[in-house]
């Protein structure tokens, strides 16, 4: 059994504001395997998108601790050790999606050759093949995402962190992009964090489904799935599915009450 990727005890983190304190989060207890996919739900407020940044560094906890490849955050993210990937694709309009993409890279240093290589790559991973000239503005909401992936993707961290990066994008496209995403979490090995409103998104992807409740995000359920690692979109119909689903639901409606 290997060390877990990330591992917090007792944590909380307290905003002061001028309205008083906000408890975004207390007591998390959470471990997070190699290669695991999991996904954080719960209503807005909860505190997802906020111990996502905690994982990355970007807030710090005011009790408790918290471990990202047996380092603290901050020193994980000096080791590069996650791409972030957020709501919105961030892309600059002025530069090509090659651009795009080669941003972290030039940031670090990496050579022109092997910004190049590392853009062809990652670029056949996330499908857009062919795409490197083009500009964002000239892709759909679902290509530019695939192209922040790709970016996220670019100096190969270990773990990528997603705070609901389809939640704006319709139906029919979040079904192909979790489909693709599932795709190169198989292809790629990678330790995922992804934060989502969507009960059947987090079912469908996830190996772990983190429940959270309303401030002061805590903890409800977690729940391991039962579902094998080659998920066709149909799987969603399955008795198995349906069942984590109402599972997923129940403790979505049981945090809400204990808030």
């Amino acid at each position: 059994m290997s060390d877990p990727v990330v591992q917090a005890t007792n944590l909380s983190l307290t905003f002061e504001t001028n309205d008083g304190p906000v408890h975004a989060l207390k007591d998390v207890n959470l471990t997070i395997d190699k290669g695991d996919f999991v996904s954080f739900i719960g209503p807005s407020g909860c505190g997802k998108t906020t111990l996502l940044r905690v994982i990355a560094g970007l807030e710090h906890p005011t009790a408790g601790d918290i471990s990202v490849n047996g380092l603290s955050p901050d020193e994980a993210r000096r080791t590069r050790a996650y791409g972030y990937v957020f709501q919105a694709a961030g892309l600059y309009p002025w530069r090509t999606i090659a651009g795009n993409v080669k941003l972290p890279l030039e940031i670090m240093g990496f050579s022109k050759v092997e910004q190049n290589e590392r853009v062809t790559k990652v670029l056949e991973l996330v499908d857009l093949a062919g795409f490197e000239k083009k500009f964002p503005w000239q892709l759909s909401g679902g290509m530019q995402q695939r192209a922040s992936i790709a970016r996220a993707l670019a100096f190969d961290a270990d773990i990528l962190l997603m705070d609901e990066p389809f939640g704006a994008l319709d139906e029919i496209v979040r079904d192909h992009l979790n489909e693709q995403l599932l795709d190169l979490w198989a292809s790629t090995q990678k330790t995922i964090a992804f934060v989502t409103h969507s009960i059947p998104e987090a079912v469908y992807l996830s190996t772990k489904i983190v429940v959270m409740s309303p401030r002061p995000g805590r903890i409800s359920d977690v729940i391991d799935s039962p579902l094998p690692r080659e998920r066709p979109l149909n799987i969603r119909d399955s008795k198995e599915f349906i069942e984590v689903a109402h599972r997923v639901r129940e403790g979505l409606r049981a945090g809400h009450s204990d808030g």
